[in-house]
């Protein structure tokens, strides 16, 4: 179900989010979200769920969802249980990845950038406050949120989250340098290929035929691929 909040002026209206979401099993079970919206002395329910997920992209998918039912800029206060969501915001940690091309650091890329992209987007809409709030800890909004989430997960003929079951393998891993073209995993600079200007001595087990090479830090990459041994 949608809810929009509709504002006919140009003041910025405070409004009151709590957002949770859950995973069963995690990661790729089925998952859900559920959103609990408050102003003034109105309050609005928002859930739903998907076929196979993660934890941490319900998460960020209810706050998506949550900002998604404001039709005008709002000044909204937004809690959620999730550090992972929380401290990506406030930390600046996600605005980081953009700038970097959605590198977390030098050798890791970032995951559910489809998400944050989304979210990023509606930060730029909307001011927002993200707050961290424990969960399971008594209060009523936040449990409220975990029984929409646990409830919506729980049902039948989810749809899909394209985002993560159509994810690159290599999402969030350690990516190996293995080709020309590929960004430094120290720089970002592209790599490429590079022939040893020595002749392998007699006394080696094997040899590179070639490496690559970052042309800016001057990182060396040595292929796999590439490792030849001595004919017998």
């Amino acid at each position: 179900m949608r809810v929009n909040f509709v504002f006919m002026n140009d003041e910025l209206k405070h409004v009151t989010i709590y957002t949770d979401g859950a995973c069963d099993p995690n990661p790729g079970g089925p998952g859900g979200y559920g959103i609990v919206l408050t102003f003034e002395k109105r309050q609005k329910e928002i859930s739903g769920g998907f076929r196979s997920t993660t934890n941490n992209r319900m998460e960020i998918y209810a706050a998506i969802k949550g900002l998604e039912s404001l039709k005008s800029p709002c000044q909204v206060t937004l809690y959620s249980d999730s550090k992972y969501l929380v401290e990506a915001i406030t930390e600046g940690w996600v605005r980081r990845w953009k700038e970097n091309d959605w590198w977390r650091n030098k050798q890791e890329r970032a995951v559910n950038v489809d998400l944050w992209e989304q979210l990023l987007n509606l930060c730029d809409i909307h001011k927002v406050e993200f707050k961290w709030v424990k969960g399971h800890g008594g209060n009523y909004f936040n449990e409220k949120c975990d029984q929409l989430s646990v409830a919506s997960l729980k049902q039948e003929d989810l749809p899909a989250d394209e985002g993560y079951e159509n994810r690159s393998e290599d999402d969030g891993k350690k990516i190996k340098i293995t080709y020309e073209g590929q960004p430094c995993r120290k720089c970002l600079t592209p790599v490429v290929k590079k022939k040893p200007r020595k002749k392998p001595k007699a006394s080696q087990s094997y040899h590179y035929e070639y490496y690559l090479y970052c042309p800016e830090c001057h990182t060396m990459y040595m292929v796999e691929e590439a490792k030849r041994y001595p004919i017998n």
